[in-house]
């Protein structure tokens, strides 16, 4: 008996030491590649997106008077100087509509989205006199793709400027209020944020409707919670009001991350040796109740038959869903199970006893990843009741006189 359970252990540990390997392959997989498909899905749909506010200043030149030593004497001379003066920002209308489409590159989904951005922006001339505005919008992100833009001052069309920047020169009158318009549709990745400058600045007359067509909403670090928040059909519709702020965050979007079948593929093959501990202690104990004689080399061939569900899944989440390839590849694990201890044991033992506790501590406990946060909780219930049942099972058994049988 005690070369037996030492023959089991052996093959426990070697199986246990092929799926460290498997993890290890499946997470380099799919990180060594990581950079280079990240800057690929960069590079056809778009980076992560920081929108800043317009600016507005007009030039003035300014004599300025310098001295300097010339022969040992000191001469002043007058020089014209160009002095900016930024026009200050009355109130800004901004409506953001961010749609979520998820795009998968190896193992990994990338959180893409398309962004329509629509916004209206006053500006007041606060000198006495008519000047010669240079109105200036900073596009999010450099390389990125604008469709439909539109910008305009006063239904004045500005030129679509440069990759980083659109400006143009339009005169407002002393005291006048000017109003540039800018929409555009455009494509990122990740995250969208608004920032109303690099230090702390003041916002006045302030409104930030966000629309969005997912429902998993979260906020990065840094940024401003939501004034208002509704629920619609297919996400929520968010609502920053603000008459006079001033602060230092931003307001940002955080786009959901979906199931990432590397990872989480990953991390099934290095918590695979609980499964088979649990599926081995139980085989073992009724087996013994039952005086069922199950040789090492048949152990060996179940912990083949669950090996094979994680090498499958390793390589079929490339081609198909998560949740498919889990499917088929439960099928087939238990499929191998069953039909082989339906060989070595009979049909009511392969089916009954053996398919249950399989579907219980191989499908049950790998699909408990599938929810984050709570696989710890699902494991270590599955463990306490396992312990109750055996015990209950194994509370009236003499193990001396059984383990002696067996010798005999």
């Amino acid at each position: 008996m005690i070369k037996r359970i030492a023959a089991i252990t052996a093959i426990f540990f070697c199986t246990a030491f092929a799926w460290a390997i498997l993890g290890t392959t499946i997470f380099s997989r799919t990180y060594s590649s990581f950079a280079g498909l990240k800057g690929k899905v960069v590079s056809t749909w778009g980076a992560p997106h920081e929108q800043k506010p317009p600016s507005a200043c007009y030039q003035e030149v300014i004599p300025q008077t310098i001295e300097s030593l010339v022969d040992g004497k000191t001469v002043m001379r007058t020089v014209p100087q160009q002095v900016a003066h930024p026009l200050p920002l009355e109130s800004s209308r901004i409506n953001v509509t961010l749609d979520l489409e998820h795009r998968q590159k190896g193992l990994l989904w990338y959180s893409t989205y398309k962004v329509a951005f629509a916004a209206r922006y006053v500006f007041r001339n606060t000198s006495d006199q008519e000047q010669p505005v240079t109105f200036t919008f900073h596009f999010p992100v450099a390389r990125a793709v604008y469709d439909d833009l539109q910008l305009a001052v006063d239904g004045v069309p500005l030129p679509s400027g440069n990759e980083k920047a659109a400006s143009g020169v339009v005169r407002v009158a002393a005291g006048k209020a000017a109003v540039f318009d800018v929409s555009y549709r455009s494509q990122g990745l990740d995250w969208w944020r608004y920032s109303f400058g690099s230090d702390v600045t003041q916002a006045r007359d302030f409104t930030l409707r966000m629309t969005t067509n997912f429902k998993d909403i979260d906020f990065p670090e840094n940024t401003l919670s939501p004034s208002q928040k509704r629920q619609t059909a297919g996400g929520w519709e968010l609502t920053w009001a603000y008459k006079n702020l001033v602060s230092g965050f931003q307001i940002g979007m955080a786009m959901p991350e979906k199931l990432q079948p590397g990872p989480l593929a990953g991390q099934i093959s290095y918590f695979a040796p609980v499964s088979l501990f649990f599926f081995f202690f139980l085989m073992f104990i009724i087996t013994t109740l039952r005086s069922i004689e199950l040789h090492p080399m048949n152990y060996f061939f179940l912990a083949a038959a669950f090996f094979s569900f994680h090498l499958l899944l390793a390589y079929l989440v490339d081609h198909i869903s998560i949740h498919l390839a889990f499917a088929i590849c439960s099928a087939v694990s238990i499929f191998l199970v069953v039909s082989y201890l339906r060989l070595a044991v009979g049909i009511r033992f392969a089916a009954l006893e053996a398919g249950t506790a399989q579907f219980i501590y191989l499908v049950l406990f790998s699909y408990a990843f599938f929810f984050k946060g709570f696989t710890g909780l699902a494991i270590t219930v599955g463990s306490i009741l396992t312990l109750f049942v055996v015990m209950q099972m194994t509370g009236r058994i003499r193990w001396a006189e059984r383990f002696g049988r067996r010798a005999a």
